[in-house]
């Protein structure tokens, strides 16, 4: 079935020309109010973004995530393999947190808070805007023979491109490895540590990239939430919409003449400038209505804004709003759906809460080492071998750590020593007998407790199977 004509435009991305070559998009410089504040939040954001590996939360990395050591720290909580559950939790939470805030507020995270599009927007386009100038010199700039004017500028802004992307990448291993071994990798030179420079190289031509060259299409074509919002989104959805009641009225959209009695004329209050598609990062015309380009960064609101207060019209012909505000005049309702999902964040958020008060800083395991069986000692004493694990999750070593039974008389007996440190933020492991009196075995494989003592002061507790005889009566 043939396309609609005034729908033809969803067939292809908006980057995308008619012969299935990438159109560049030359954004014009965005100015307002709402520019603004999306300004002083993405400068927020980034000093967060650029400072979280460096700053020490009781000696723990801010922000930590060391995939190679299995060692995270997240708001400066040390996090272990063993709490990967918590992991899991706050991963469903943030999925479901995103659903819920694109269900509500459509594809606004996107345009202030993602990390792409701060970096594209206000650092690396704004730097192309003071080398280069703003829409018209760039699009000229592109047009223009490989002159002495066209060389200086494009050398000049590809290497402050790279520079700042070599920046982002230290940034970025500082998360991974930690800033203090990404400092002392810099004292030493990269002379002594290839590997690491070579890793950090991959990312900087992975940023440079990104920020040079994919830009918005990362938001179009790699990342799914674009996609994700045409499932979400509703009717009551607030997003970034055209009134196309108010733009168009019974004539459709026209240029401005002021001698013109518009209202006379059945025409709309869109002037047909195009400044809301010039302004557009990825290149579309929001009049067209919801696209999965847009990325609701608000800069087409600021211009059509700015436009409306020239020619003495109403603002907000490009708004926040919901299609059944458009259409009906009808207020924001929280539905029934948004009901659901804030009810299901809020009891994810409930279950992490308890689990995050329940988490212990120190964990224990006694494992009986598979394939040896129990051992008769004199005097009906049966003896079983371990090994054990303790995590110590804290950022100071604990002393004097000694095993005790709780459930059962009994003795434990450690291989090398009885008592021993756990490092800071470290585990020890080793082997240990425990042995019990065979009266104590009602049957050939009992539970038992252990408590972990450091001094006198017990610090956790952990379970394990005692293997003893067979009883036959």
């Amino acid at each position: 079935m043939e396309t609609p004509k005034n729908e033809k435009f969803r067939d292809s991305i908006g980057t995308i020309d008619s012969e299935g070559k990438r159109a560049w998009v030359f954004p014009k410089q965005p100015k307002g109010k709402l520019y603004n504040y999306r300004s002083y939040v993405s400068y927020a954001l980034l000093l967060f973004l650029l400072s979280a590996p460096f700053i020490k939360i009781n000696g723990n990395q801010f922000l930590l995530f060391n995939v190679l050591e299995r060692k995270f720290n997240v708001f400066g909580f040390p996090f272990w393999p063993q709490d990967f559950h918590l992991v899991v939790i706050s991963m469903i939470i943030g999925v479901v947190f995103v659903t819920l805030f694109t269900v509500v507020f459509g594809r606004v995270f996107c345009g202030w808070i993602c990390p792409q599009t701060i970096f594209l927007e206000m650092v690396f386009r704004k730097i192309e805007y003071w080398i280069e100038g703003d829409r018209g010199k760039q699009i000229r700039l592109a047009k223009q023979p490989w002159n002495a004017e066209k060389i200086r500028k494009k050398v000049l802004k590809w290497f402050v491109f790279f520079l700042i992307s070599f920046g982002i990448a230290n940034v970025f291993l500082a998360y991974i490895i930690g800033s203090d071994e990404l400092l002392l990798y810099i004292s030493n030179g990269p002379a002594n540590h290839v590997s690491i420079f070579i890793a950090l190289l991959i990312f900087t031509g992975v940023f440079y990239f990104v920020f040079a060259w994919f830009r918005e299409q990362v938001c179009i074509i790699a990342c799914p939430y674009g996609r994700l919002q045409g499932v979400l989104l509703d009717n009551q959805s607030v997003v970034v919409a055209y009134d196309y009641k108010r733009g168009e009225k019974e004539k459709g959209r026209a240029k401005f003449n002021k001698k013109e009695d518009r209202i006379a004329s059945g025409k709309g209050d869109c002037i047909d400038c195009k400044q809301c598609v010039h302004v557009c990062p990825t290149g579309i015309d929001i009049r067209n209505g919801t696209q999965l380009e847009c990325v609701n960064c608000t800069a087409c609101i600021d211009e059509c804004d700015t436009m409306m207060e020239n020619i003495g019209y109403p603002k907000g012909l490009i708004r926040f709003a919901s299609i059944e505000n458009i259409e009906k005049k009808s207020p924001f309702k929280f539905t029934a759906r948004m009901k659901g999902y804030a009810a299901v964040l809020v009891i994810l958020f409930g279950v992490l809460t308890g689990m995050l008060f329940l988490r212990n800083d120190v964990e224990a395991k006694v494992f009986r080492l598979p394939g040896q069986l129990y051992e008769r000692k004199a005097d009906g004493i049966i003896s079983n071998v371990y090994s054990f694990k303790i995590v110590n999750k804290t950022t100071e070593e604990i002393n004097n750590i000694h095993y005790e039974l709780l459930s059962h008389k009994g003795k434990i007996e450690i291989v090398t020593h009885q008592d021993f440190t756990i490092p800071k933020q470290g585990m020890a492991e080793g082997s240990l007998f425990i042995e019990l009196h065979q009266s104590q075995l009602k049957k050939d494989r009992v539970k038992l407790k252990i408590g972990v003592y450091s001094k006198n002061k017990l610090i956790e507790t952990t379970t394990t199977n005692f293997l003893g005889p067979r009883k036959f009566w």
